[in-house]
């Protein structure tokens, strides 16, 4: 397959573009600082007549493109993960929908936050949209994405955290373990809706290439845990005490608005994929994690 991703050279874009190249794809990334030659220059924010030829021959495109949320949200930087989302998107669709033969997939990101803080309530992909910034721009982003269809087939993974030990949450979270100061965030009480690296990845090739796969996909692995108990097994993988709780003020504090998503309880299951057959490497969290250090 002949695969466009926007947003390809991040934390998932990079790792993504590596599995679909071992596998035997073709890989164009779309990326305003391009380095390699499978890279093409793209602004998503001018003339789409500059990069648009590219979607022509695609059989996918895949859309990550989106200014980083773990930043204190500032008003500027609000508008920065609005506009890197649903502007992209807007601009992205457009393009699609601008050539001869219309790329007949697009997977589009999304996040679990779309839910909102659920407490203990188990949420699928049916559950609808909960309150708050994330989940308002959740709902905004999927409809930007939604207008790729009916022509194309459109996936809206909505991923969780994504744990690796090279990028994304988890350097954070374990950095005060490393320094002997770790423990759970807030009360312990609120639900982490986790997935390792190579079950994303394997998701998104899943949901490729797997036709009766469309509308939202939680990203996530089938056992969501604790605070508590995510910080006590991170703890006993790191070889690390996990006694030091962060208290929720603390990190209103530090972080401002950012904390409440941090705080948020989302406990979310992957029914899409399970009702379809797909197998996670990783179900828990504890082999996912000694998998990730070794």
């Amino acid at each position: 397959m002949r695969i466009v991703v926007a947003g390809g050279t991040g934390f998932l874009g990079s790792a993504l573009v590596e599995r679909l190249q071992k596998d035997g794809h073709t890989a164009v990334v779309l990326t305003r600082q391009p380095s390699r030659n499978h890279h093409l220059r793209w602004d998503p924010y001018g003339p789409i007549t500059q990069w648009v030829h590219v979607l022509e021959e695609a059989d996918a495109v895949v859309n990550l493109a989106g200014a980083p949320i773990n930043k204190r949200w500032t008003a500027a930087h609000k508008r920065a993960m609005w506009n890197s989302r649903v502007h992209v998107t807007r601009s992205l669709v457009a393009g699609m929908k601008s050539v001869r033969h219309i790329p007949p997939v697009l997977i589009n990101a999304s996040a679990v936050g779309i839910y909102g803080p659920r407490g203990d309530d188990p949420l699928t992909e049916e559950s609808g949209a909960g309150t708050g910034f994330l989940a308002g721009l959740g709902v905004a982003w999927e409809k930007e994405a939604l207008a790729a269809g009916p022509e194309a087939r459109v996936v809206l993974l909505r991923s969780g955290i994504v744990l690796a030990r090279d990028g994304g949450a988890l350097p954070q979270l374990a950095l005060p373990f490393r320094l002997f100061v770790g423990g759970p965030i807030g009360s312990g009480r609120q639900y982490i809706s986790w997935i390792h690296r190579d079950d994303w990845t394997a998701l998104v090739l899943w949901g490729l290439t797997n036709a009766a796969v469309s509308g939202p996909l939680n990203a996530t692995a089938p056992n969501p845990v604790m605070s508590l108990e995510f910080a006590h097994t991170l703890g006993r993988v790191l070889r690390r005490p996990a006694f030091m709780p962060t208290p929720g003020f603390a990190l209103r504090l530090v972080l401002g608005e950012m904390a409440d998503a941090l705080l948020a309880s989302q406990r979310v299951f992957p029914e899409k994929a399970h009702l379809f057959g797909f197998e996670f490497w990783y179900p828990l969290l504890e082999p996912a994690l000694r998998a990730i250090y070794g």
